[in-house]
């Protein structure tokens, strides 16, 4: 994925791009993006990523750099990658001459692409057993010094030194030199701009290096054509002039660069200055500035023979000719165009960011497992984008938090969840108790309508139970009925499933791990209570329920006692 925070400017070109650079930017398909143009928009956006690059020199499709940034063989290495090369390697005589030249100045150790994989130097085999970082071993310069060690416990890496003659040396790997050399490889060059008697040209690479006598310039190179001050930019083995497009380093411009109503990128100054038309994108003072009156929110620029307002990237010119107001970006589907990306507009700019259940790897937005973070108290199924809970047999989804499971029946008995190390605790799910057979347990539905917990009528369910009124009541709180004072019928039918009486729960289980029980157990039961020799036939009572259960505490106690039943606190 691109960068996560993108400012308007991060456009993508297809073979059209060369049309864009000239600053026309209408009718193309955005989403064909070739190779060229992702390399000149990760060094012309400016990648240094840290390294201090002293000079360089580019020859045919090649360019060579020098970092003085002291550095062990490693990180020497890793830099040099994460910019699109390779350390340095030296596989001929010319390349030995770009040594000279690069480091002909300069004094101290610097690292080249050489090293020992693995194992000990052997004489005898092609770079005595030493490897380039390209993992090959072809070269036709061999420039070892005289020192060079062949035993086991010899130096792995290979430095180079102007005091040495830029001999191959081996030094510690964990040494830091005074510096490194990279090596980019490109297509696509282009030439050293012609330049007349008196002219001279500055370019600057995307390595970072600048030079005057560079003869072949990679991609996204720039050159300033001097005394003019004229910018250009390599593209396709040609040079663009500026100002092009906005959306590459200003187009070229000196301060900022915007699109004209003819959709052509145009320089413009800061107030008080006004664009060289020699070179289209310099500024220089202004006697007489006539974009004073015109008092434009973000800048003036010159129309023909007239000068009028103009708006920066991402906003669009109000009504009054004046003001600049924000342009909705995400309306160009065009933006954003990868899989799984979302175009989030900004105020001035808009950002790509990855869907939900995505995240960036790379310059794609590949689905998150969720699962990893073991997110569900069971199972857990990733699907792209998202992820589903589920749960063991025996259990359901807890409909108050899904991603949680609950023991569960459906029918009128079923096994109890037992703690395997203690047989005494048992589990039910709501709704069931548990009574002991012999060696196992198991759990009945318990009748609430028993218990007297609604006001009138009540239907008993597997696990819970549903209160209802007479006609000319209605139901309130699950569990109450009140007079119509209207004396209509109201709404006298079956409420909702109330919630049963519980106690305080026991401990269970973390998610996601697994008792050992002979099923998985996580949630106890609101209520669960061992009903030895007998079933249970009472419960205590709710407080919402009071004067029922009053009503029928006699008669409760009278057919426990006459059953025989004892009970105990499931929770031991």
């Amino acid at each position: 994925m691109r960068d996560k925070h993108l400012p308007k400017h991060t456009g993508l070109w297809t073979d059209g791009t060369h049309e864009i650079l000239n600053g026309h930017n209408s009718g193309l398909n955005m989403k064909e993006v070739t190779r060229h143009v992702v390399f000149l928009l990760t060094f012309l956006m400016g990648s240094s990523g840290g390294i201090e690059l002293n000079s360089g020199y580019c020859l045919g499709t090649q360019c060579f750099s020098v970092s003085g940034d002291p550095s062990d063989f490693t990180t020497a290495r890793d830099q040099c990658r994460d910019r699109g090369g390779h350390l340095m390697t030296v596989r001929s005589s010319v390349s030995q001459d770009i040594l000279n030249i690069l480091l002909g100045n300069i004094t101290g150790r610097f690292w080249i692409g050489l090293h020992l994989p693995a194992g000990c130097p052997d004489p005898a085999a092609d770079l005595r057993g030493f490897q380039w970082v390209t993992k090959d071993s072809e070269s036709d310069f061999l420039h070892w010094a005289q020192s060079f060690d062949s035993s086991c416990s010899a130096h792995a890496c290979v430095s180079v030194s102007k005091e040495d003659d830029f001999k191959w040396t081996q030094e510690p790997c964990a040494e830091h030199a005074a510096g490194f050399l990279c090596e980019y490889s490109f297509s696509d060059p282009c030439r050293g701009l012609a330049a007349a008697e008196g002219e001279s040209v500055l370019y600057t690479t995307p390595m970072g290096f600048m030079g005057e006598d560079l003869l072949s310039l990679p991609l996204g190179s720039t050159a300033v054509l001097l005394p003019a001050e004229t910018n250009y930019v390599c593209f396709n083995e040609e040079w663009i002039q500026a100002p092009w497009s906005c959306e590459i380093h200003e187009g070229g411009c000196e301060h900022k660069c915007t699109v004209n109503p003819n959709h052509e990128s145009t320089c413009y100054c800061p107030p008080g200055q006004t664009v060289n038309p020699a070179n289209n994108v310099t500024c220089e003072v202004m006697v007489d500035d006539p974009c004073l009156p015109l008092r434009c929110a973000h800048a003036c620029i010159k129309n023909g023979d007239s000068y009028e307002c103009t708006c920066e990237q991402g906003y669009k010119l109000a009504q009054d000719g004046r003001s600049c107001v924000d342009l909705n970006d995400c309306r160009d589907e065009r933006q954003c165009p990868g899989e799984n990306f979302v175009c989030i507009n900004l105020i001035g700019g808009f950002q790509c960011v990855c869907m939900d259940g995505y995240a960036p790897i790379g310059d794609q937005c590949v689905d998150v497992d969720e699962c990893a973070s073991a997110p569900c108290e069971h199972l857990c199924d990733n699907t792209l984008g998202s992820y589903a809970c589920s749960c063991y047999d025996g259990y359901k989804a807890d409909p108050k938090s899904m991603h949680k499971c609950k023991l569960h029946c459906g029918v009128e008995e079923c096994p109890a969840e037992c703690d395997p190390n203690n047989k005494f605790q048992c589990y039910c799910p709501e709704g069931y108790i548990s009574e002991e057979r012999g060696e196992y347990t198991v759990c009945i539905d318990m009748d609430e309508c028993e218990n007297l917990y609604c006001d009138q009528a009540c239907k008993n369910t597997f696990g819970s139970y549903v209160c209802s009124c007479y006609p000319g009541y209605t139901l309130f709180s699950e569990f109450t009925c009140v007079k119509n004072e209207d004396g209509t019928d109201g709404g006298s039918g079956e409420g909702t499933t109330p919630s049963i009486p519980t106690a305080p729960p026991v401990p269970h289980p973390d998610p996601t791990r697994q008792p050992s029980a002979v099923t998985v157990g996580g949630a106890r039961g609101d209520y669960s209570v061992h009903c030895v020799l007998h079933r249970a036939c009472g419960v205590p009572g709710a407080p919402h329920a009071q004067r029922q259960r009053e009503a029928g505490e006699q008669r409760g106690h009278e057919s426990c006692g006459g059953r025989g039943a004892r009970f105990t606190d499931s929770g031991g």
